[in-house]
């Protein structure tokens, strides 16, 4: 979800809710303790020099019950962010702590915003050799041979 939309839907809701991908809900006392610009800059398996920008949030789970960020107290957050270092119209990418930093992204589902699994890919796989085809078989193609199967009386079934 870019930041536009974040916003945008930040507008239509009372109160903010987080989801994690487990379905378990971030505690509604939680912070946002950062509002940043992240930069990737790296390079590729295949030697191709990337970049990448997003839109980051930090969530954060204090002990203070009582508290609650409302939807404008955020989006008055991001506008100073906007305003101060620069942030752009990226792609959100969200941080939480649970055994560990999570970074995930970031969907909506009409009521809550929804933390979305992230994965890793190869980005060269054109140059490493990885085919992004799987191979499709057909059942009645497959030889197998019949002295491995298990069959009772042939003494390699434990019961």
């Amino acid at each position: 979800m870019k930041l536009s939309e974040f916003k945008t839907k930040l507008t239509s809701l009372d109160e903010v809710n987080f989801i994690q991908p487990n379905g378990t809900i971030v505690p509604e006392h939680f912070h946002i303790t950062e509002v940043g610009l992240t930069t990737k800059h790296f390079i590729d398996c295949g030697g191709t020099v990337r970049q990448e920008k997003y839109v980051n949030f930090q969530l954060w789970e204090a002990r203070d019950y009582d508290h609650r960020l409302a939807p404008d107290k955020l989006k008055k957050i991001i506008e100073l962010s906007e305003k101060v270092i620069g942030i752009e119209d990226y792609e959100i990418e969200v941080e939480f702590q649970t055994s560990t930093i999570g970074k995930y992204g970031l969907d909506f589902d009409g009521k809550q915003f929804l933390l979305t699994s992230k994965k890793t890919n190869c980005l060269a796989s054109d140059k490493c050799g990885i085919s992004t085809e799987k191979n499709k078989l057909n059942l009645s193609e497959l030889k197998i041979e019949k002295t491995n199967y298990c069959t009772p009386g042939r003494g390699c079934c434990y019961t």
